[in-house]
Parts: C-alpha cells; structure tokens; sequence
C-alpha cells in the first residue's frame, strides 16, 4: 500500500483520530485533515507513523469550497502516483438550540460543515476512485439524522442530508467497485460530548454506557476492508441498542 492513501476530515482528534490510527493498522498511509488545531494533527501524525505508514497533515475548512479545492485539490493534483483510496467524511460541528431560537449562522455552519462538506470533499478524490475501479466512502451520521432530536434541527437535517446522499451515491458509481456507507454513532465519549452528563444519559442506553471511538474506529476498519465489499448503500448504528 505504499501509494494508497485514506483520508479522515476532522482527524486530529476523537472518533477522528482513533479512524486514523485504524486505518494505519490496515496500511494505509493517512492524510489527517483538521480546521485549526495543528498540535493535535501532528500528535495524530506521530501516533499514525509510529505504526510504520507515512502521514501527512492537511489543513482545511471543509465549510469552505474554496480552500478544499485549493488545498486538497492541489494535493491531488500534485500527487498524481498517490491514490486516496479510502475517505472517510467525520468533521462535523454542533450549534444545538430550539429552532425558534435558532440564528441563520447557526443553521448555515452546521449544514456546510456536515453535508456541504462530505460533497466538496468527496468531489476533490471521487474520480480517481472511479478511475482505478475501487474506493471506500464512509460517511460519519449520527442517531440525530436518523431519529431526530430536539435542539438538534440543524444537526439532525445535515446528518439526514448525509444520509439520503450516501445512498444515492452507492447506487451511481457500485457498478465502479466503490462502496458507500455511512456510520450512525450514538453517544459516544470524545470531546463532543464532554458538556453531557454521561451518567444520566447512560441510564437511557440498554447498554448502560457511552461508546468508544475504538468502537467506531473499527465499524470504520470493517467498512474500508474488502471483506465489506458488497455492502454499499447501508447506514449502520452503533449506540448500545439506543434506537433501533
């Protein structure tokens, strides 16, 4: 796997960063991208090299068509012997509040951070994918998208964006070798979910507790192997039997 590649938007940290060291674990060479937190990407670049691949850390706003072009566009470009074989779409923010108190700000950053940045992104790497004949897509949902919670209108309508997407696009480029899935996580323990009180919300999951990155990390591993190969089109939960 010495020129394939997989890339992790929102990389430098969480499920993000634990995708990452997966993904080193199956061979491949990891592109990190973040938005602002250099530290954090390196220290996921030196964890991914420890695991004896190459990484290299690729800054960029996935809210901004512009820099993905310029950014990860270029890279492309500029690294025509080098395919990004793997991508995995995991940056995505929350503004939660009820909806009429919900400011246009609000809605517009989630929305382009979430499903206007799987679609950017996703065009930049797509038609290599296609051109080599295979490709993993894997796109990070939430139970939000699925279910819908209140005070998560915005979160909830990109993450449902994300998913309608995911399985139109399996559907166009399968017949390429290109799978497209998406992960559906609950609660999950990274920095996203510090701010709640795990102890109550626990007792709400059959399960009694949150759920790891490794755990999705893994889901991720699964989708991105060729054992997940004629799987294309799914959204798969991973919540401790929260909602099913």
């Amino acid at each position: 796997m010495q020129n394939k590649y997989a890339l992790v938007t929102g990389g430098s940290r969480g499920i993000g960063r634990a995708v990452c060291l997966k993904l080193a674990d199956m061979g491949y060479n990891i592109l990190v991208n973040y938005k602002g937190n250099t530290e954090a990407a390196e220290e996921t670049a030196k964890l991914v090299r420890d695991k004896g691949v190459a990484a290299e850390i690729m800054m960029f706003d996935v809210a901004d068509k512009e820099n993905i072009k310029k950014v990860l566009g270029g890279w492309v470009e500029a690294n025509t012997d080098k395919l990004v074989e793997v991508l995995v779409n995991n940056a995505g923010i929350r503004q939660d509040i009820l909806m009429m108190s919900m400011s246009d700000e609000q809605w517009d950053s989630v929305l382009d951070t979430s499903l206007q940045g799987m679609y950017h992104v996703t065009k930049q790497v797509l038609n290599n994918m296609l051109m080599n004949r295979y490709g993993r897509i894997i796109n990070m949902v939430s139970l939000s998208g699925i279910k819908g919670m209140p005070g998560q209108v915005n979160y909830s309508a990109a993450k449902a964006g994300m998913i309608g997407a995911t399985k139109a696009l399996a559907q166009e480029i399968a017949k390429r070798n290109v799978t497209v899935n998406a992960i559906a996580p609950g609660f999950i323990k990274t920095d996203m979910t510090e701010e709640l009180n795990e102890k109550e919300l626990s007792g709400m999951i059959p399960m009694k507790r949150f759920g790891t990155a490794e755990e999705v990390a893994d889901l991720v591993g699964f989708f991105a192997s060729k054992n997940a190969s004629y799987i294309t089109g799914q959204v798969i939960s991973i919540n401790g039997g929260l909602y099913t």
